[in-house]
């Protein structure tokens, strides 16, 4: 049977730790929304807080455009590093 795991001394990348960590946090406020998981009111606006800095902001995206031709629309997104 083939071993199955990570090799020892293996190092997960900040970059992944820090994903694991905010999905995290959506799915506790998610189990809360569904009544899976009670939250005091405070840990929700926590909870949120810390999504609004790492989930972009798409609620401020204009669409404009010029003499009824189609509009180009770039959507740049990413997930700040630990350090930022």
């Amino acid at each position: 049977m083939a071993a199955r795991g990570r090799q020892p001394g293996f190092r997960m990348s900040d970059e992944h730790r820090v994903k694991i960590q905010n999905s995290n946090i959506l799915n506790a406020l998610i189990e809360h929304v569904e009544g899976k998981r009670d939250m005091a009111p405070s840990q929700v606006t926590a909870g949120v807080a810390l999504l609004k800095k790492v989930l972009p902001d798409l609620s401020a995206v204009e669409v404009s455009g010029e003499g009824g031709g189609a509009v180009s629309i770039q959507i740049v997104t990413g997930v700040p590093r630990a350090s930022d």
